[in-house]
């Protein structure tokens, strides 16, 4: 195989500080790049990660879609709706979409906007707040347990677990032996909560939907159930804040922008739309090859993982004009934030009714907020970047 004179590992130093430059070198050097050491491919262009992601003859999703699944392999393939593949994947996804879809998300619309309120009010007298635990991450994981169907007052709990899951230690390479706890005790929290709900059904939800619905003529079993509600309880709890917080910031770094928005409010989708585009927390997801396909001259195998560098293809000069600059403006025709094909974001309408309501408020109480980041704390990790602490001050 031909020499690569860029270098890329999704556990290095260099990728994990600033992987941007190594990104635009790989996307102009060696768009289907191999990694020698995990058998794996990386993908950086914009076209090819968005052809890629629909494309299920070739790829496979049910092998797992992380690094942990396929690279380091610590964390065992367990059911999930983003681990299935097509038809079955197809008809859980359609049963739970209902609960996802713009009109049952909005009446959620009160309750995020009383929370934030109270949030900021609090945050007036203490002069700022974390924009992740005090904000952000507060409202997102209420917002997961109201259209699952869990607990509210399990919030904090769950928040606790999910981020325990994503912590990484200097010099372990993926998921730490107490990430991988962390998730075992998720699991033990929603069995003990399926029991329940089997004996004592509870509202309308995605749980119940799941305690009823049959995938291959049979009924989900406690640890399926258990899985799909850890696929969404840790989506939707997590990413947000991740996002809520970079907008915050590029927003603050940019005062013209935000004036437009504090101005125009309507702007602000747009303006959640580009912060998505110009700095998405996850890094990669996987797919495994299942039938031999090339990019650029190079050949895929059955059985190697394929990584898609989603930051990477939403930085792609092909894709966007001047795609370093941060416009709110932009409008773009596609991003690959929010996936695209079959396992494309099944909360984007969650989440943009989180993002317009946050970013409401918050420009309404502090239109001027100040960063500071001397006291923010990066969450570095193998997949996912962003902040795990986000202060800002009136």
């Amino acid at each position: 195989m031909a020499s690569q004179t860029v270098e890329y590992d999704p556990f290095s130093a260099e990728v994990m500080n600033d992987p941007g430059p190594i990104y635009k070198r790989m996307r102009d050097e060696a768009p289907a790049y191999y990694n020698e050491k995990w058998d794996c491919w990386a993908l950086s262009r914009f076209a090819d990660i968005w052809r890629a992601s629909a494309d299920i003859k070739h790829f496979t999703a049910a092998k797992g879609t992380t690094s942990a699944h396929l690279l380091t392999k610590v964390q065992p393939v367990t059911p999930m709706l983003n681990l299935m593949d097509p038809p079955e994947h197809s008809k859980l996804r359609s049963a739970m979409r209902a609960y996802f879809a713009a009109p049952e998300v909005a009446p959620l619309e009160s309750m995020i906007r009383q929370m934030a309120r109270d949030s900021l009010a609090a945050a007036r007298d203490a002069g700022g707040l974390d924009a992740m635990g005090d904000y952000s991450s507060l409202i997102a994981v209420t917002v997961a347990c109201k259209v699952n169907g869990l607990p509210v007052e399990d919030g904090a709990l769950l928040n606790d677990l999910v981020w325990r899951f994503f912590a990484r230690e200097e010099g372990t390479e993926g998921m730490t032996a107490d990430g991988l706890a962390a998730f075992g005790e998720l699991d033990a929290y929603f069995r003990k909560l399926i029991a329940e709900r089997r004996k004592k059904p509870g509202p309308d939800s995605v749980l119940q939907t799941l305690l009823t619905t049959e995938v291959g003529g049979e009924k989900l079993d406690d640890a399926a159930i258990s899985s799909h509600l850890a696929m969404l309880i840790i989506g939707g709890s997590e990413t947000f804040p991740k996002t809520f917080a970079n907008i915050a910031r590029r927003l603050a770094e940019h005062p013209d922008q935000r004036a437009e928005c504090v101005a125009d409010p309507s702007l602000l989708p747009d303006a959640f739309t580009e912060g998505l585009r110009y700095d998405m927390p996850t890094q990669f997801l996987c797919r495994s090859v299942t039938k031999e396909i090339e990019f650029h001259g190079k050949t895929m195998k059955p059985g190697q993982p394929v990584l898609f560098l989603y930051p990477s293809g939403n930085h792609d000069d092909r894709e966007f004009e001047n795609p370093e600059i941060f416009d709110i403006h932009r409008k773009p025709a596609r991003i690959l934030s929010f996936g695209y094909g079959a396992h494309s974001c099944i909360g984007i309408n969650v989440a943009r009714l989180e993002a317009k309501v946050c970013l409401e408020e918050l420009l309404a109480v502090a239109p001027d907020y100040q960063l500071d980041l001397d006291n923010a704390e990066r969450l570095v990790t193998d997949f996912v970047q962003g902040y795990a602490k986000f202060p800002i001050t009136f």
